[in-house]
């Protein structure tokens, strides 16, 4: 990370920024931003896979249980099974 990386918060690093932006509002700054322009490239990261609606209702029933999204406990799972893969 480039040192200075903000020009708002002066921060020199991921962590001074988050810490400077969890004390403030940007209300606070607001007089020193300045309009930009930029362009965004929406597409997806994301792959669909087909799960059995018995399947998907249980995931649902215990993505609940836990607070999270069904997709959040799906993402964990998968991700516990391909550490194991040797």
């Amino acid at each position: 990370m480039s040192i200075n990386k903000s020009s708002t918060s002066n921060a020199a690093s991921y962590q001074e920024m988050g810490a400077f932006w969890d004390k403030r509002d940007l209300a606070e700054v607001w007089d020193r931003t300045e309009p930009v322009e930029f362009s965004v490239n929406i597409t997806s990261e994301r792959k669909y896979f087909a799960l059995d609606i018995d399947m998907s209702n249980w995931v649902s029933i215990i993505a609940k249980t836990h607070e999270i999204s069904p997709e959040t406990l799906i993402n964990l799972w998968v991700q516990e099974k391909l550490s194991q893969q040797p």
